[in-house]
């Protein structure tokens, strides 16, 4: 199962690329983590050293300095398992007080907490009562030294997580559906928000620990989740499509030579939009080097360099020409700057017109997803206009909320759209009092 684990991740890791782990079960428990990408890490030496029929993995965005904190973590104080999880336990440093373990990190904390759970109820008890206890959003999975693989969805289902079959045989789990197309696996459909699956060599259990509140996270359709997996029962593909005819109708150019997508997400935002508005699409930009996302790279130098990695533009493709480049979004706005200064000053594009295909952003997210703070966050501060004159772009435009909103085709009070509006949802609110109120106890 560990060569499954391994190609699974590597379908995901577009979801972080600072570190990856993966476990296995044959009676015991292996585990192997470390910095870097999925297939820097897991050698052929590695997965052998991972035996077993029961395997778990994840890859993260977070730069862990300490090997033993990169998931999966491990649970050691109450019935040992291996655990992860995406999202966020704004509470992890109470319940770590609470059940006398070290505070390193939430998602350590959580596995501690459903380890001691998990001596007292069964497993799908026990991921309701740990989720009576936290403050926060998750999806998880975990394996026990029992051979038990458990995995759940709080009731935001904030973080996607769906399951999948081998024929007949339930049993595949993931982010997203395009880890499942990779290994061979059928996708059947969402883990429901609130719902937990308990898997054991004989037999699946599968119950609600507690009703259903639906904010699922708009970005992943813009930004985070691959275009062919389908989240919530949508295909990615299909929002990011109707992005694009959302931005012809809401800002298109008029008398532009040529439409660019930046590699690769807001490709099918380039060709959906140039197919509203009758205007030719070329092929403006080639990555160099392996695919690297520069908006979560970590420090302000190597998202410089990512972009110079992953933007290499076709000076025959836009050089003389009045384009529109299409971008998923604008975070800091330097990478663009430097794209617009880049086609003007050496390519001698005649004019440049920016269509982003999400809304501004300008609030930073409490659940995990990496964006700055919101001194940082271009759009939280400056106009279109200025937008505009400080990336030497002609014109600026984003894409609206209710755009989105429509694209995605799932009402909105069932989304969080927290990073584009500042409103996050009731649970990140009650997540930053307690936090406030924490640091006041401290302080005091």
């Amino acid at each position: 199962m560990a060569r499954f684990a391994y190609y699974g991740l590597l379908a995901l890791q577009h979801r972080g690329q600072e570190t990856c782990g993966a476990a296995t079960w044959d009676k015991q428990l292996h585990r192997f983590s470390a910095p870097g990408l999925v297939d820097q890490v897991f050698t052929e030496s590695v997965l052998e050293k991972l035996p077993g029929w029961v395997a778990c993995g994840a890859v993260t965005a977070v730069p862990e300095k300490e090997v033993g904190l990169i998931q999966p973590v491990s649970a050691r104080t109450g019935v040992r398992l291996v655990l992860c999880t995406n999202g966020r336990v704004f509470n992890y440093r109470e319940l770590a007080q609470k059940y006398d373990v070290p505070a390193w990190s939430d998602a350590q904390v959580l596995a501690e907490v459903l380890s001691r759970k998990l001596q007292q109820s069964d497993p799908l008890e026990a991921v309701g009562e740990l989720h009576e206890e936290v403050v926060g959003t998750f999806s998880f999975v975990a394996i026990t030294e029992r051979g038990e693989l458990i995995a759940a969805r709080d009731p935001t289902g904030l973080k996607p997580l769906v399951i999948g079959s081998f024929g007949f045989d339930y049993g595949v789990i993931a982010s997203e559906s395009c880890a499942m197309d990779v290994i061979g696996a059928d996708f059947k459909h969402d883990i429901e928000p609130g719902e937990a699956y308990l898997f054991t060599p004989y037999s699946i259990e599968r119950k609600r620990f507690a009703e259903p509140n639906p904010r699922y996270c708009a970005f992943e359709y813009v930004y985070m989740a691959r275009p062919d997996s389908i989240i919530n029962g949508i295909s990615v593909y299909e929002v990011r499509m109707r992005i694009g005819e959302k931005l012809a109708e809401e800002a298109a150019v008029e008398g532009a030579d040529v439409v660019v997508g930046v590699p690769e997400t807001a490709i099918p935002f380039a060709m959906a939009y140039a197919n509203r508005t009758s205007t030719p699409i070329h092929m403006g930009f080639v990555r160099t080097g392996r695919r690297i996302r520069s908006a979560i790279k970590p420090t302000q130098f190597e998202r410089l360099v990512g972009v110079q990695l992953k933007l290499n533009p076709i000076r025959r493709a836009v050089a003389g020409k009045k384009i529109v480049i299409i971008d998923d979004s604008v975070v800091r706005g330097t990478t663009t700057k430097n794209t617009v200064n880049m086609l003007r000053n050496r390519l001698g594009v005649k004019e440049v017109h920016v269509r982003i295909g999400s809304p501004r952003l300008i609030a930073p997210c409490p659940f995990g997803v990496e964006v700055p703070a919101r001194d940082e966050l271009i759009a939280a501060h400056l106009t279109d206009e200025e937008v505009a004159a400080v990336t030497g772009a002609d014109t600026f435009c984003w894409l609206s909320i209710e755009g989105l909103v429509e694209a995605i085709g799932t009402p909105r009070e069932h989304l969080c759209l927290g990073c584009f509006t500042g409103q996050h949802i009731e649970v990140a609110q009650r997540g930053m009092e307690f936090l406030k109120e924490l640091k006041e106890a401290v302080a005091g």
